[in-house]
């Protein structure tokens, strides 16, 4: 194999340079990158004849957001007040009812960078959340919230992880990363914090010990020189966790969807591809072989695509997502239940497994 030396490193657990990252994704064959990172895969989980799969609800705080994301359906301005909404206590508690009633134990909670709601608002949600139902696992906000509060609130985004943690938070989702270069932020989220400033925060998140994930958007204006880019800056932050903690549990990559959206106006339209798609996974389950879990978002790209996605480099299957609003807003329609996705797992030739956020069996 001409590329025998890159994959031997990735094996090794040594850093792949983005030179060498780039060889893969444009000379490896699929079928030879697939295999190596299948193969990388078997050694970094618990059981390699094993697919995990969660049972959370993702429920959406508020639609109101200064952002400007051009990629966003859901998001509303704050002066749009016939369509715009913060979720009710009474609402959050009907929904917990039903997920905790399907078997879930976890609440997504995210929404838009409200100009209003601070850090005494979250705490005072999921205080009550957290007293109302005690095992609860609360996966919230992301990076950008977290920098988005504490400046409303005049605050460090360490002091908000901390008064946060304090309330009930149990981890951080990766949301907010799309891709982690400036070119393009600027251009598709120009008022979302800067990609520094998403690393700094999971920084922050990883020397405190509050799990996280690592999330990109790829399939709209970036390169592919930005979206391994992208990887190494996950990896070198991994490589900065505190021996003993988390760091990034998994990492999940998902399709741009276009509809609708400011970037398809642009002439940015989705334009997937099956095997661009597990060419990404198989070259970040190379890049990021100090992260065990990778995700396949059968969500974005369906359920044959995830399945193989299985034999490339991932090893979970991600919840089955009892409610989601921002990419389905976007024309993401695809749709399992439990019995659905253990069957699509089952499928591809792996024995599922319930899973909680820190990929413990259930």
């Amino acid at each position: 194999m001409k590329l025998g030396y890159i994959y031997d490193k990735a094996f090794a657990g040594e850093k792949i340079s983005h030179e060498e990252a780039l060889r893969l994704w444009r000379e490896a064959p699929l079928h030879e990158l697939a295999e190596q990172a299948d193969a990388l895969r078997a050694t970094k989980v618990a059981d390699p004849e094993v697919v995990t799969w969660q049972i959370d609800r993702n429920i959406n705080t508020t639609n109101v957001c200064i952002s400007g994301c051009r990629f966003c359906n859901f998001h509303c301005k704050p002066h749009q007040t016939d369509r715009h909404y913060i979720t009710s206590l009474e609402e959050y508690f009907r929904k917990t009812d039903e997920m905790l009633a399907l078997g879930g134990d976890q609440l997504l909670l995210q929404g838009g960078m409200h100009p209003a709601l601070d850090i005494e608002y979250y705490e005072e949600l999921f205080c009550a959340l957290k007293e109302r139902y005690p095992s609860l696992r609360l996966n919230a906000l992301g990076a950008p919230e977290v920098a988005h509060i504490a400046k409303i609130s005049k605050i460090s985004t360490r002091e908000v992880l901390e008064r946060l943690r304090k309330a009930g938070l149990s981890s951080l989702p990766g949301a907010g990363a799309e891709i982690l270069v400036e070119r393009v932020r600027k251009i598709i989220s120009p008022a979302k914090p800067s990609a520094e400033e998403w690393l700094r925060v999971m920084h922050e998140a990883h020397e405190m010990n509050i799990p996280t994930t690592a999330t990109m958007m790829y399939g709209h204006i970036e390169s592919i020189e930005e979206r391994i880019e992208h990887l190494i800056h996950l990896r070198d932050l991994q490589a900065e966790c505190p021996e003993g903690n988390y760091g990034f549990t998994a990492f999940i990559p998902w399709i741009f969807r276009s509809e609708g959206t400011q970037l398809e106006k642009m002439g940015y339209t989705t334009h997937f591809s099956p095997t661009e798609y597990l060419r990404l996974i198989a070259v970040a389950r190379l890049v990021l072989n100090n992260i065990r879990n990778i995700q396949a978002s059968w969500l974005t790209v369906g359920k044959p695509t995830a399945q193989m996605a299985l034999h490339s480099g991932a090893n979970d299957m991600g919840s089955i997502m009892i409610e989601e609003r921002v990419v389905s807003s976007a024309g993401a329609h695809n749709r399992f239940d439990s019995e659905g996705i253990q069957q699509a797992i089952r499928e591809a030739g792996f024995t599922p497994r319930l899973r909680d956020q820190l990929y413990n069996y259930r």
